[in-house]
């Protein structure tokens, strides 16, 4: 349902795979589906990281099971979640698996802790393997390593596509939708009556609104910790923004793996990964991404990076963010960075190290660049895992630091935040036979084991 009324049980702030996720969930258990709103501000859904990501379905092996918990647990329960998801909407999902490699003894000792996690967070021996350089060069013959992890659980998919899918659900349950509209302002619930939380409305043709909700939830992405903000929510965080780019591989290098090669990072623990060789779900080879820090969520291009400029700046400067730029290691991390951005050059030979059949000056089309947001907290370290910040008084549940492998878990997360939503009993459930395959409280169970 497009438009719709002026007030809501349940307003979900952000149309990306998370906010689209939450949305099946709700109104397919929801006895009346248009009283729950979802408000996205581009004309589209899915328009910034959702769509602008590898593509791929992640296995939980580099993720920390105990720092990065819920991010694992999400991870795990994805993969099969979107493989069913695919089959049942008729949506490609290639499972062509992943080499994670190392270089170096440094990154050997590294693949063995990556074994460790991935069989905490559920893989079989099946699915992970060690491998030495020898047996490396006999599944890729044209990777150089010293050692690697061949996981077999990991696939390629087309995220936008499965956020469309979602889109069509929850139309065809009845949710309304308010595409094309920016939450400008919004007056926080004080807890004494319902309906008190009130959303300012500024669509794209100019027109301004004011739509209430009893509750609110904010999956906004690279705009979550500014809306929780202005809630009066998580003051004592912020975030940085980092703009990953991609150069799009010629078609002579498209025979030269099968499979997609990680490199492993040299310091995993800053948001800064080293470029991959990425095989997407439709054939196409990339090389990507690396991490550019950039002044805001949408700051694709100089113009609007100069525009945010100035209130990052600021902001920054009463936070804990400032002495992650008086940290001199990653100072220098940013500027190898920035060099990958300038030069094609520095960016193609990172990946040379692994793959040195590439060669640079073929290179001459450059990919969809997306941006990731990490939150640091208020003594300047970036925060690990998800959080999930759930104001009863209020009315409000904020989803922060939502960033990679966000779309792997988008399904798995947004069901345990429609469980705690539903939890609260503001939204009457339908009596019928709900509309989604799994249900939300369920699976929330599964992702607190």
């Amino acid at each position: 349902m497009e438009g719709g009324r002026g007030e809501y049980r349940v307003a979900i702030i952000g149309g990306g795979i998370l906010g689209t996720s939450i949305a099946y969930f709700l109104a397919g258990q929801a006895r009346d589906p248009s009283s729950i709103v979802m408000i996205e501000q581009e004309q589209d859904i899915a328009f910034h990281t959702s769509s602008r990501n590898t593509g791929k379905v992640h296995a939980p092996f580099l993720y920390d099971p105990v720092k990065k918990k819920l991010f694992a647990r999400a991870a795990a329960l994805g993969f099969e979640m979107w493989e069913r998801y695919a089959h049942e909407k008729g949506l490609p999902f290639k499972r062509d698996g992943v080499l994670e490699v190392a270089t170096d003894d440094r990154g050997i000792d590294r693949l063995h802790k990556y074994m460790a996690w991935g069989e905490a967070n559920g893989l079989s021996k099946d699915e992970l393997k060690l491998l030495d350089k020898g047996q490396v060069s006999a599944i890729e013959p044209n990777v150089r390593c010293e050692s690697a992890i061949l996981c077999t659980r990991d696939g390629s998919v087309d995220y936008r596509l499965f956020t469309r899918a979602l889109l069509q659900d929850i139309r065809s349950f009845g949710c309304t939708l308010l595409l094309g509209h920016r939450a400008t302002r919004i007056i926080a619930a004080d807890g004494n009556s319902a309906n008190n939380n009130i959303i300012s409305l500024r669509a794209a043709d100019g027109t301004k609104k004011e739509i209430k909700a009893q509750f609110i939830i904010n999956a906004a992405g690279g705009n979550a910790v500014d809306i929780a903000h202005a809630m009066g929510v998580a003051r004592e965080y912020t975030d940085l923004h980092f703009r990953g780019e991609y150069w799009q591989a010629p078609e002579q290098y498209r025979d030269l793996t099968r499979l997609s090669i990680y490199s492993v990072p040299r310091h995993p623990e800053y948001p800064f990964l080293d470029p991959h060789w990425i095989v997407r779900a439709d054939g196409r080879r990339e090389v990507g991404p690396n991490a550019v820090p950039v002044f805001g969520p949408y700051a694709y291009g100089y113009g609007r990076n100069l525009a945010d400029m100035i209130p990052k700046v600021l902001e920054s400067s009463r936070t804990g963010a400032r002495r992650v730029f008086l940290d001199r290691q990653f100072i220098s991390l940013a500027s190898t960075e920035l060099k990958s951005s300038l030069s094609k050059t520095a960016m193609i030979n990172r990946v040379r190290e692994f793959l040195p059949a590439i060669r640079p000056s073929a290179f001459t089309v450059r990919g969809t660049a997306g941006i990731r947001s990490s939150v640091i907290d208020s003594h300047g370290r970036f925060v690990p895992d998800t959080m999930v910040l759930q104001q009863k008084e209020e009315g409000s549940l904020h989803v922060i630091n939502y960033n990679s492998p966000g779309a792997t878990g988008a399904l798995p997360m947004a069901a345990r935040v429609a469980a705690m939503v539903m939890g609260t009993g503001i939204i009457p459930l339908s009596d019928g036979r709900p509309g989604t395959l799994w249900d939300p409280c369920e699976t929330a169970e599964k992702m607190a084991t």
